[in-house]
């Protein structure tokens, strides 16, 4: 059920406003415990997921590398997202969408909201940049963390025009709506989400390209050469001429093959996960920016048409992006999956000597396989 709070009519051009602000819901006991239950374990998982992150990184010492402070900057951002902004979404949608915590703390609210969300969208864009670009070595973690910083003060800014009279936030009421000044609205989009996102898509378009690039040179280039140099060793042996020369010659591409492989495997792996970020962060976001742009130019100014439970069931899709980024990245990173194990088994001795170990079983294992599979 449904209620409206303002039953007064105004017309926007072709579309009537039945109500200015957002409807109110009416929900059944069932229906607040399900919501509740399902909104708390969202909540919940995000503060875990992205705590582990923080806590892997910063007390393993194998995992701080200037790449992956890049990794603690994404999980700082859904975990303020989860800290911030989820618990007071969560109160307002089991009481119907209406906003209880008063108009001040209403613009601190978007403020929170708008900023930790945008912060972490501009670092998945920047993760995208440095999985194309040359991978900063340990010598530049200052360059790494003026990125940071550049990321959070860039996302501060969308935050400042409707606390200094730009654009002034909906605070009517029962109601908390970010600004619908139309100027307002195309600039924080643009800033917050379409221009990251192009950025992103255009990263993953070079990298796919590169990966399928490199596939075609080992497909066409590596094989062939490593069959032939094989042909002309056995020849050589059988025939007892050049044996040692061509062996030689043999094994210098063998080695230069392993290196091939090992860019090829990289360039496959940053594909992958470039291309699993990229599709999640646009199924979790872009829906509600869709709705976020179109709605002041459908409903004014100063009024939401949108039926409330589309909204929150976007903007819940959105936090929710805040959830998989962990667990995206744990996916893909071997030191990062055994160290959230580690930690929540509660295996806290030796996590360093036990990757180390690892990454030694793994190095040993791929010299011993045989150079040439394919």
């Amino acid at each position: 059920m449904t209620k409206c709070k303002n039953k007064d009519f105004q017309p926007t051009g072709l579309l009537w406003t039945i109500f200015c602000g957002e409807q109110i819901l009416s929900y059944g006991k069932t229906e607040k415990v399900l919501i509740g239950g399902i909104l708390t374990m969202l909540t919940f998982l995000t503060i875990c997921g992205n705590s582990l992150v923080v806590i892997s990184v910063c007390f393993v010492k194998k995992l701080k590398q200037p790449s992956n402070y890049l990794i603690v900057s994404l999980a700082v951002a859904d975990l303020s997202v989860a800290v911030a902004v989820m618990p007071f979404v969560s109160i307002t949608d089991l009481i119907g969408g209406q906003w209880i915590f008063g108009r001040v703390f209403c613009n601190v609210f978007i403020a929170m909201d708008v900023m930790c969300c945008t912060a972490s969208i501009m670092t998945l864009c920047v993760i995208s940049i440095d999985s194309v670009c040359v991978p900063l070595n340990m010598n530049e973690c200052w360059d790494m963390l003026i990125h940071m910083l550049s990321v959070w003060l860039l996302s501060a800014s969308i935050t400042l025009p409707p606390l200094f009279g730009w654009a002034q936030n909906v605070n009517d009421d029962n109601v908390c709506l970010i600004s619908q000044d139309l100027g307002y609205t195309i600039y924080s989009t643009a800033v917050a989400f379409y221009i990251p996102m192009s950025v992103m898509l255009i990263m993953y378009y070079r990298i796919y390209r590169a990966a399928k690039v490199s596939v075609a040179k080992h497909a066409i280039a590596i094989i062939p050469k490593a069959e032939e140099a094989s042909v002309d060793c056995v020849s050589a042996v059988l025939k007892l001429q050049r044996d040692a020369e061509e062996c030689a010659s043999f094994a210098r591409l063998l080695r230069s093959d392993r290196r091939n492989i090992s860019i090829f495997k990289r360039e496959q792996k940053a594909a992958a996960t470039l291309g699993i970020v990229v599709g999640a962060f646009s199924v979790c976001w872009l829906p509600f920016f869709l709705l976020s742009t179109a709605r002041p130019f459908i409903c004014g100014v100063t009024c939401s048409c949108v039926p409330l439970w589309v909204e929150r069931t976007l903007l819940w899709l959105g936090y929710a992006n805040s959830l998989i980024n962990p667990f995206i990245y744990a996916f893909f990173n071997r030191d990062l999956r055994t160290t959230y194990q580690n930690i929540i088994c509660c295996r806290y001795r030796n996590i360093n000597r036990k990757l180390s170990a690892a990454s030694m079983h793994e190095a040993l294992r791929l010299a011993e396989r045989p150079e040439v599979t394919m």
